[in-house]
């Protein structure tokens, strides 16, 4: 059974993929906005296996992700 994912899409329409379902993600994302100091949120890319920073306030949102063909 694959691990959970969920696709991001940022303000300028830019998908992303990372590991974990709609909301971890979405608490996540919450978490590093509601700072006093502004934050980016730290997520898994899923296919890349690698960190990715994103800015909470360009995205506009969060759908499960489709997993066929992304390892």
């Amino acid at each position: 059974m694959d691990a959970p994912a969920t696709e991001i899409t940022l303000v300028q329409g830019a998908p992303v993929v990372v590991q974990g379902d709609v909301r971890a993600v979405e608490a996540a994302i919450l978490a590093a906005a509601r700072g006093s100091i502004p934050e980016l949120v730290w997520l898994t890319e899923v296919g890349r296996n690698e960190p990715v920073a994103l800015n909470p306030e360009h995205v506009v949102a969060l759908r499960p992700a489709q997993r066929d063909g992304l390892t």
